[in-house]
């Protein structure tokens, strides 16, 4: 294997031509440093396969901001345009809602030891894990020990950074975070193993949060998962029940609406959802173990493109509602001390009629295994009811 280890990171930086393995494999990986502005000091790594690449930002909790595909972009045009140094991002702003002034990747994770609505959790275990603020601090803690590579007997470009979310008197989880892109493939892999290493157990949840826009996201566009059971989370996402799988063009003024799945896994314990665009000749899809992660849910938010015209697939240890409702509902780990949660999912990208109607036939012939139940209305256990 060819590896590369970099702590200190220059302006610009090309790791293939450290490893001279480009003249021979149609491969490179970039490192850049962003000067200027709210993403001064943010790092950002490329991956590309030659036809496929995908940028990963270790500032930011080793959350992807794009990938793209020859000329088809892979993320969304979020109001903050560039991405946001932790350090310009207060979470306590805004009433907890601050974790939006840096909101703009392809996939970031929330957690770790919370995610979902800010507020005051009265079940927190320690008075300093009470004050919980949206989505968590996982997103926005820079990553370190930073590690790229070229594996020759996998036939894929890597990477590896550790997130230690840990504060005095309260939780001490360490995340490491692989993400690998296979050389003949549009598609990446993302593997993250959590571990706690506080002297006693303390509670995990992890959401990855994968937003999408045009030109997969467009008036028309369809979303397709196999399910066991689906509820709107609120009385606004039960306005649109019917409809929860067909997406608006930008529409002014619309509110978000979320629905809450149990997602079905096929032979393999492996969930799969997919968004394809109106014409069906262009998807994405998303693979992940279902054991792992349970829950799933989409995240319509087709407002003005100005404004962030996106919409999200969110598998995760739970859904986004308040902690302590999670916790009733059984949805929040305990993590024994010096215990690990391991969690796996893979993105790829399909841009034909034949490759995209290929993952749509495999998500209805499992859902034709079994009847979902569709609430109208929030219903336990899934939303708050």
């Amino acid at each position: 294997m060819n590896n590369y280890r970099q702590t200190l990171v220059q302006d610009t930086h090309r790791l293939a031509d450290v490893t001279g393995r480009l003249a021979d494999r149609d491969w490179s990986i970039e490192w850049r440093t962003l000067q200027g502005g709210v993403c001064d000091g943010v790092q950002v790594v490329t991956l590309s396969n030659g036809t496929f690449a995908v940028e990963v930002c270790p500032t930011r909790g080793m959350g992807v901001l794009r990938a793209r595909h020859g000329e088809t972009t892979v993320g969304w045009s979020s109001p903050n345009r560039d991405p946001v140094h932790p350090a310009f991002v207060n979470l306590t702003s805004r009433n907890g809602l601050g974790w939006l002034d840096g909101f703009n990747e392809l996939l970031c994770r929330c957690g770790l030891a919370f995610n979902g609505p800010p507020g005051l959790d009265e079940g927190a275990r320690s008075p300093i894990e009470s004050e919980l603020t949206l989505h968590g601090r996982i997103a926005n803690i820079p990553a370190h020990t930073v590690e790229v590579g070229f594996d020759d007997s996998r036939g894929d470009v890597w990477i590896r950074g550790v997130c230690r979310e840990s504060t005095l008197f309260g939780p001490h989880l360490c995340l490491q975070s692989e993400l690998r892109v296979p050389l003949e493939k549009a598609q990446f892999d993302v593997i993250d193993t959590v571990t706690n290493h506080a002297a006693a157990a303390t509670e995990l949840e992890l959401l990855y949060h994968i937003n999408v826009g045009p030109p997969f996201l467009e008036n028309g566009a369809q979303f397709r998962t196999a399910f066991a059971e689906m509820s709107p989370r609120d009385d606004r996402a039960a306005e649109g029940v019917d409809s929860c799988a067909e997406y608006l063009g930008p529409t002014a003024g619309y509110a978000e609406q979320v629905y809450f799945f149990d997602p079905l896994p096929d032979e393999h314990g492996r969930a799969r959802a997919l968004l394809q665009n109106r014409a069906g000749n262009l998807g994405l899809s998303l693979t992940f173990d279902r054991e792992r992660l349970p829950c799933l849910s989409q995240w319509k938010c087709t407002q003005a493109e100005a404004d962030g015209y996106v919409t999200g697939i969110e598998p995760g240890t739970n859904f986004p509602n308040f902690k302590s409702l999670e916790r009733a509902r059984g949805r929040v780990i305990l993590l024994e001390a010096g215990a690990s949660y391991r969690a796996e999912l893979s993105l790829a990208l399909h841009c034909s009629a034949a490759g995209v109607a290929s993952v749509a036939d495999s998500i209805e012939s499992l859902q034709q295994s079994i009847e979902p139940v569709l609430h109208r209305r929030p219903a336990p256990p899934l939303a708050a009811g």
